[in-house]
């Protein structure tokens, strides 16, 4: 196994414990909320003494009407769209009609074109949940701008003694990128406290998770990207509610 390389030394640029809660010069609390309404897109959240726990409750919408069943708690470190009706906003999820209805500031309180992120969570287990941490592309000057680095996802039926993640990139509507996806094996049980990390820029991508090398990929996106870290309930709600996971440290450096 290669270990991954340490941290810059010099202090991160970014470094949130959520201590206070989401810090809201660095955090939107709403799942792009340009695509949505309002209370469609507000993150359902609990500061608690190991960090801020995500939540999916009861009585939680979904997301949009055309994405049902689909609830979600979001943080992204920016925003960007056009007016209302206009086609165009940060991470176009599908291509059939999509217009912003909420129309959003372009808000870069975080959005390095290259650099290095550590994110310690701890993933859900409730029925149908998936943890998941991505950077997306702003798209605020080129809508082309939209590949992903896909840091980790993690669906709840995944974990066990041992736990199974998808991680790697995305393309989207990005032409000079090519989606590379892969599941990793985890040699543990994702609920507990781990620390996933990404590093890009310069034409390459690494992942890795508690400080070895799970993917490196030789493409990175060349342009500023949100990063997103979320819990999705996906399919029709059942099981006990709430649901939750937790997001226990964030520190990012920007590079370039």
């Amino acid at each position: 196994m290669t270990p991954l390389p340490a941290p810059p030394h010099r202090a991160p640029d970014v470094d949130d414990d959520f201590a206070a809660g989401p810090d809201p010069a660095l955090w939107v609390p709403h799942y792009l909320p340009h695509w949505t309404t309002p209370d469609r897109s507000a993150a359902r959240y609990r500061t608690t003494p190991h960090g801020l726990e995500l939540r999916i409750e009861a009585d939680q919408p979904d997301w949009r009407p055309e994405d049902a069943p689909l609830r979600v708690s979001n943080l992204q470190t920016g925003t960007f769209s056009g007016p209302v009706g206009s086609p165009r906003g940060t991470h176009r999820h599908r291509d059939d009609g999509l217009v912003v209805r909420t129309p959003t500031p372009t808000r870069l309180l975080w959005a390095p074109s290259a650099g290095r992120v550590d994110l310690t969570v701890s993933a859900s287990r409730d029925p149908g949940c998936m943890l998941a941490a991505w950077l997306v592309g702003t798209e605020h000057d080129d809508e082309r701008a939209s590949g992903e680095v896909c840091v980790v996802e993690i669906d709840a039926a995944a974990i066990g003694a041992t736990t199974t993640a998808r991680t790697g990139l995305k393309a989207h509507h990005d032409p000079g990128l090519t989606t590379d996806m892969a599941e990793v094996a985890l040699p543990f049980d994702a609920t507990r406290p781990h620390t996933w990390t990404a590093i890009w820029g310069a034409g390459e991508t690494v992942i890795g998770c508690e400080g070895t090398v799970l993917r490196r990929i030789p493409q990175s996106p060349r342009y500023p990207l949100f990063l997103m870290v979320d819990l999705f309930e996906i399919g029709s709600p059942g099981g006990g509610y709430p649901k939750t996971a937790v997001v226990h440290r964030v520190r990012g450096w920007q590079e370039g």
